[in-house]
């Protein structure tokens, strides 16, 4: 069923936005006018949203944080299941929320309750804050009269990615650290040391070896053209951000990091585990297949990948099977490929999915364990080099001049 962007008015005068699924256009007008709205502009959705509340650049702007989307789905599950209305319900979270941010998110998202708008709908106008995965699940529970269990299903689902997501930052931050420090080590050692030793060469006058002048000759370079060296790094590191915020650049970065040494493995292994713990989930929320890979390539977060998953959703819409479609996507393992073809074949593929989303965890956490002993004897000889250098163009001369001294 085709989504639908809207602009509307209540019936208090006040303009509500939004997204909604219907038969067609006529179809959506005719759902706003029996809540008591009126349909200003109806447009077929692209699929590209963005917040209404974000639309200027503020700085330091508070964000909301996957614990508090955890917390807001827990408690969601637990008033919910106790009979709680939604619209009362998200009020009630919204007044004691800590986050600015989040709580105009919530508010605004009640008063689109009142207004007569879905909750998946109002869910959507803030995909920074709820994801398409978010608003699909919470859509399928309003549906099914099952809500309070889509917010259990995804208040899990997001631990794990939290989990997830603590073990990267916890495996990667050693390497970053001392590339860090081996930087700046670099920086002051051309801009303060290098050149304190290049005038004790200038007072003796002596012919220096080739390494020496080398480093002098960077070091010169760094004292006077560091301006420019600056202007040219921040110039770099805009342009690469921007060539990064485009589709192209997203997909090619994303199809780069599945390629890179010793991290390539890993954030493939994220991603699958990724992938067939959403695909889990939405087969358990009774989400149709075709919709739910659509789903799935928004919440995979590589976008090479959910480019495959797009190619597999067209070979079932096509009516080929989900296990053949796996296959022709080379993406997955054999172990997993034969999971897949077992619960299509059972009926019970959210389960053995689980399985496979749990094997791949166990190979990322493998990974990410033995990731440390990988990358510190890279580390140890990048230091090494550079000791060598500073040795042989620092070092050497001054060994040089200190025999010629004493003899």
């Amino acid at each position: 069923m085709p989504r639908f962007a809207f602009k509307a008015k209540d019936a208090s005068g006040r303009e509500v936005v939004g997204h909604r699924e219907a038969a067609s256009a006529g179809a959506l007008a005719a759902e706003l006018s029996a809540t008591g709205s009126i349909p200003l502009k109806i447009s077929e959705d692209d699929g590209i949203e963005a917040d209404e509340a974000d639309t200027g650049f503020r700085l330091f702007e508070p964000r909301v944080s996957i614990d508090e989307v955890i917390l807001f789905s827990h408690q969601m599950y637990s008033l919910s299941k106790a009979g709680i209305s939604v619209v009362r319900a998200v009020r009630g979270l919204a007044d004691s929320q800590q986050n600015p941010k989040f709580k105009e998110v919530l508010l605004d998202t009640s008063a689109n309750l009142e207004a007569g708008a879905d909750f998946a709908t109002s869910l959507r106008r803030y995909p920074r804050v709820f994801s398409e995965l978010y608003a699909s699940v919470i859509h399928v529970g309003e549906n099914t009269g099952r809500l309070d269990q889509a917010f259990k299903q995804i208040a899990l689902y997001l631990e794990v990615e939290r989990e997830t997501r603590k073990r990267i930052k916890a495996a990667t931050r050693y390497p970053m650290f001392v590339m860090g420090a081996i930087s700046i080590a670099i920086v002051i050692m051309n801009i303060f040391v290098i050149p304190a030793f290049a005038d004790v060469f200038a007072k003796f006058d002596a012919e220096l070896p080739w390494q020496t002048r080398v480093l002098i000759g960077v070091s010169d370079f760094f004292v006077d053209y560091w301006v420019l060296i600056g202007c040219v790094l921040a110039m770099g590191v805009y342009g690469l951000k921007h060539y990064l915020g485009t589709d192209e650049g997203r997909f090619q970065w994303d199809r780069i990091k599945l390629k890179l040494p010793i991290l390539g493995g890993i954030f493939e292994r994220v991603n699958l585990s990724r992938f067939c713990q959403t695909f889990a989930m939405v087969s358990r929320a009774g989400i149709p297949i075709t919709q739910g890979l659509h789903v799935i390539s928004r919440a995979i977060g590589n976008e090479y990948m959910a480019e495959q998953v797009s190619v597999m959703r067209q070979g079932i819409e096509r009516g080929s099977s989900v296990s053949q479609t796996a296959v022709d996507s080379g993406m997955f393992t054999p172990v997993v490929l034969q999971m897949i073809a077992v619960g299509e074949e059972t009926g019970s593929m959210d389960e053995l999915l689980e399985q496979a989303a749990g094997f791949y965890e166990e190979e990322v956490d493998y990974q990410l364990k033995s990731l440390t002993d990988a990358v510190e004897p890279i580390l140890i000889i990048a230091i090494g080099v550079m000791v060598l250098i500073l040795a042989l163009g620092v070092f050497l001369p001054l060994w040089d001049l200190s025999s010629v001294a004493n003899s």
